[in-house]
């Protein structure tokens, strides 16, 4: 296998279509330059891995920086905010998670995500009626983009009069995410610590109010001490506030790419498509099949090893980084038939592109539930919608896979 591998992966060239560089990489089922971190493939492998407590989240493990392009970037990209629990082991990683998730799921919330539904319907609506020009459509710009972002506003109880606020906050940190060699990386560094700040300023004093008088959204619940039972809680201010900013960038970046890589397959298969709009409720097994097809996050890195890893014969020694490379288990022929064809009919869609174990999508609910309606409503609205450009435009980032454009032409807007 060419040494070069990793680096034609993190080519934004290869961001079109990173699978056939997926295939290669499978070759080597523990793929190490010598330098680098690991590389795994194989969707087994992945999964094990996942949920193997002798791999670290926790950027403090590890011990090789400057090896993992990946890993360093995201350090540096969230200096200005507390280590949010995604990026923390247990035992403060299952204390926070669990905090977190009682104001939001089951047992302790169960409706919470199901009783969003009309207000998920009425933003959807509201954004395809302010479409426009059905020739000219960008889905991203006008539709995949804002649908997120509003809804984590009305989840964690932004005043509305804020929520273009959250939208500035959003696309900063988002154009932080991609890599771009033609900027000035001082500059980019201090536009997005400042955006940084202020969400966190911000943050901060949406926190207090609530303190002072709560309401029935979720960072209420959260701030009057809702999330913490006996030993686990209540969050510090600082815990408050990592755990609302990862919902806001983590949340909104893997919503906008799930629907945008979403719209684009249902475009290349039209028959698809015409399913959709016949059969809504396809657009539960459509949403999975995507996550598996075209997942949003198409590698995790920075994991660190505790101690020694065997994987497939290979050792991994301990301190080392890995790539858990889930778009590529995703479509790895040992685990799944047939896996470079798009089919929402598939029996078994046991998928990696939620994550797995205790670090998988905490928001999974919401974004499922998201996708499905943004997709069955934009195919049942959307009079012969067609590809402008294919492929699209594609952000640079290898992580966060998907277009930053998707420019459609259409017949008209149903009602």
């Amino acid at each position: 296998m060419p040494q070069d591998i990793l680096r034609r992966i993190l080519d934004p060239a290869s961001r079109a279509d990173p699978y056939p560089l997926y295939e290669e990489l499978r070759k080597t089922p523990v793929y190490h330059d010598g330098d680098g971190p690991y590389a795994i493939s194989h969707y087994h492998d992945i999964r094990a891995l996942l949920h193997d407590p002798r791999l670290s989240s926790d950027p403090r493990n590890r011990t090789a920086v400057g090896n993992d392009p990946l890993a360093d970037a995201e350090d540096e990209e969230s200096t200005a905010l507390p280590t949010p629990f995604l990026r923390l082991d247990p035992p403060e990683h299952d204390r926070l998670r669990r905090m977190t998730n009682r104001p939001f799921g089951p047992p302790h919330s169960p409706h919470r995500v199901d009783s969003m539904r009309p207000e998920l319907h009425t933003i959807v609506k509201d954004l395809i009626d302010g479409i426009g020009d059905p020739g000219d459509v960008d889905v991203v710009e006008q539709f995949s983009y804002p649908f997120p972002v509003t809804v984590i506003c009305r989840l964690l109880g932004v005043p509305h009069e804020d929520e273009s606020r959250f939208h500035v906050w959003a696309d900063t940190l988002a154009a932080s995410l991609d890599p771009d060699p033609d900027s000035d990386p001082v500059e980019r560094a201090k536009v997005s610590q400042g955006a940084r700040m202020e969400l966190g300023m911000y943050l901060a004093g949406l926190i207090e109010e609530r303190r002072k008088k709560p309401g029935d959204d979720m960072l209420s619940q959260l701030a009057a001490g809702g999330g913490g039972k006996g030993e686990d809680g209540p969050m510090s201010t600082m815990e408050l506030l990592s755990t609302a900013a990862l919902l806001l960038i983590a949340g909104h970046e893997t919503t906008v790419n799930l629907i945008t890589n979403g719209m684009l397959t249902l475009l290349r298969h039209p028959e698809v498509l015409a399913d959709l709009r016949a059969n809504p409720g396809l657009a539960v097994p459509l949403v999975e099949e995507l996550l598996r097809y075209e997942p949003p996050v198409q590698l995790l890195p920075g994991r660190t090893a505790l101690s020694d890893i065997e994987v497939r014969g290979v050792t991994i020694p301990k301190g080392s980084t890995m790539w858990l490379v889930v778009a590529s288990g995703n479509r790895d022929p040992e685990r799944f038939a047939d896996p470079h064809r798009f089919d929402p009919y598939r029996k078994d869609i046991q998928h990696l592109g939620l994550g797995s174990g205790i670090h998988s999508c905490f928001g999974a609910p919401l974004a499922r539930l998201e996708a499905q309606m943004a997709l069955s409503e934009l195919a049942r609205r959307l009079e012969n919608p067609r590809l402008v450009a294919d492929p699209p435009p594609y952000r640079q980032n290898a992580v966060l896979r998907g277009p930053r454009h998707l420019r459609i032409t259409c017949d008209g807007i149903r009602p």
